[in-house]
């Protein structure tokens, strides 16, 4: 019987990404044909994202160290078990940002049409997708857009790592651009709704935003090592402390 809800409670979620989409079409297909209107369809993305938390079941509770400035951008960067990370990081920021993201996400019929317009795509397969990563992202910030990456690169197969080793790419961006980082920890998405086709389940879904990082002064040759590992840092302490109570 676990199976067979447990079944039908994917394919809800599936329903609830793509129902919003099919009947937003028109509109979505609007807002993303330019990037100055971006800001248009992050507002609708966070519309989007909440249908599919609460129709699931699952209540978002938010706690900030500090608020966001409004017009600021910033490097967003949290830990990654979940699709629905995706959901929680569009509650979370009221500032429009883009991800960075992989391009396999593509391939999901009807949300990938639009993440494949409105993100940056990470190929791992091609060695020239870095520099093209970089070259979008600088493009973004100076249109004031903020950045989000979840820099474990992808969820470990490790189902035992609480947090997985950080790449470098939100670092040398955030630092290369002299914009400030806020460190973000989500704490209940694998517990609701992990990668395990059968497990998960409705209820409370936590994250914590840290407080910003300035990266003022801060070089990449000199700090951008560091700079990871604080941050790292921040967030598996955030982790391991709610483990232990």
């Amino acid at each position: 019987m676990r199976y067979i809800l447990m079944s039908l409670y994917r394919v809800w979620f599936y329903i609830l990404m793509g129902i919003p989409i099919v009947i937003l079409f028109p509109v979505l297909l609007v807002l993303t044909i330019s990037e100055k209107t971006y800001h248009l369809f992050f507002k609708v993305a966070r519309f989007w994202a909440a249908v599919i938390l609460y129709g699931m079941g699952f209540w978002p509770i938010i706690k900030r160290a500090e608020p966001m400035k409004k017009d600021q951008s910033y490097m967003l960067v949290a830990n990654h078990t979940s699709m629905t990370d995706i959901m929680m990081m569009l509650l979370i920021s009221k500032n429009p940002f883009v991800f960075v993201g992989k391009k396999e996400l593509t391939k999901v019929p009807v949300f990938g049409f639009f993440y494949k317009r409105t993100c940056i795509l990470v190929d791992r397969k091609n060695p020239r997708s870095r520099k093209e990563v970089f070259d979008r992202a600088r493009k973004r910030l100076q249109d004031g857009v903020s950045i989000c990456i979840f820099p474990e690169g992808g969820v470990s197969d490790d189902l035992n790592i609480v947090l997985d080793t950080f790449k470098d790419g939100a670092f040398r961006l955030a630092i290369d651009h002299q914009i400030p980082l806020i460190p973000i920890t989500l704490y209940d998405n694998k517990k609701r709704f992990p990668f395990d086709f059968f497990e998960g389940s409705p209820g409370i879904m936590r994250a914590q935003t840290h407080k910003t990082i300035e990266t003022i002064g801060m070089r990449v040759v000199v700090d951008k090592a560091g700079f990871r590992e604080s941050v790292r840092d921040i967030i598996l302490h955030s982790l391991e402390e709610e483990q232990n109570t």
